[in-house]
């Protein structure tokens, strides 16, 4: 067990403080790569502590000092998953999983219990520092192909049942020039907030609000994440950012703000 690291204070130039992050593997060689790794990025982040059970997690003296745990899937001494709800709902650390598990279904099983960030061992080093920094600025880091299977399991969502394509269109012929209007930018705004989202359409966040109340009834989707899977998928944003549901693939959609399960 290693507790926060001694580093100099961030200098006077950086904005925020550090982001503090505690490294979880059972693999020697891995946990040392990583600590590299995120230790690089200082100042945006430090490392505030290793472990490499899950008992020595939980009871590791740095969880006060910790902003983000990056956490292997698979810890020799028990169900790593069972840590995740303790380390979201006890201590209100933001867990992101680090993992060689191809498995989605796995993936699928860690976000349920709260990790709100998946990076695969084989992808890029840089993907791991923005899922951490993502996460810990209250968005989610999915890898592309989980976010389908997420859509109607995430907290505050929920997928909608089979629509036969002709419904899809008459529904889409429902929408107004202004729910369209709407509709690409939500696309190309993906990640801001709604106040972001209400300035660029030139309306007051109240007025978007009713706009999305209406758009979500007519499209039967769930919230904004749901929204913007919809609109991908039929091409209802060809020009936001560039976007077309034809080229733009989830492999590729980034980080999704957490607040995008409502209205708001």
């Amino acid at each position: 067990m290693s507790s926060i690291a001694h580093h100099a204070p961030p200098t006077a130039h950086s904005s925020a403080p550090p982001i503090r992050v505690l490294l979880v593997d059972d693999h020697p060689v891995t946990l040392w790569g990583v600590r590299q790794l995120v230790e690089s990025a200082f100042p945006r982040m430090i490392v505030s502590g290793t472990a490499a059970t899950c008992c020595e997690l939980l009871g590791h003296p740095a969880l006060g000092q910790t902003d983000v745990v990056l956490l292997d899937l698979a810890l020799h001494d028990g169900k790593t998953l069972d840590c995740v709800p303790r380390l979201v709902g006890e201590r209100g650390l933001k867990v992101v999983v680090l993992t060689g598990d191809l498995n989605p279904s796995h993936h699928q099983a860690a976000v349920m219990h709260g990790a709100r960030g998946v990076v695969l061992k084989s992808h890029p080093a840089e993907d791991v520092l923005h899922a951490i920094e993502r996460v810990h600025a209250g968005e989610v880091w999915l890898d592309g192909s989980l976010v389908s299977l997420l859509l109607g399991s995430l907290p505050g969502l929920s997928a909608a049942p089979p629509v036969r394509k002709d419904e899809h269109a008459r529904r889409i012929d429902t929408l107004t020039a202004k729910e369209r209007q709407v509709i690409e930018a939500v696309v190309e705004y993906r990640s801001a907030k709604s106040l972001v989202i209400a300035d660029a359409l030139g309306m007051s966040d109240h007025t978007l609000r009713n706009h999305l109340t209406v758009i979500y009834s007519k499209l039967g989707v769930h919230g904004k994440l749901d929204l913007y899977a919809y609109a991908l998928e039929h091409g209802l944003a060809p020009h936001a950012n560039g976007l077309h549901a034809s080229t733009k693939t989830p492999s590729q959609w980034g980080a999704l703000s957490l607040d995008w399960g409502s209205a708001a």
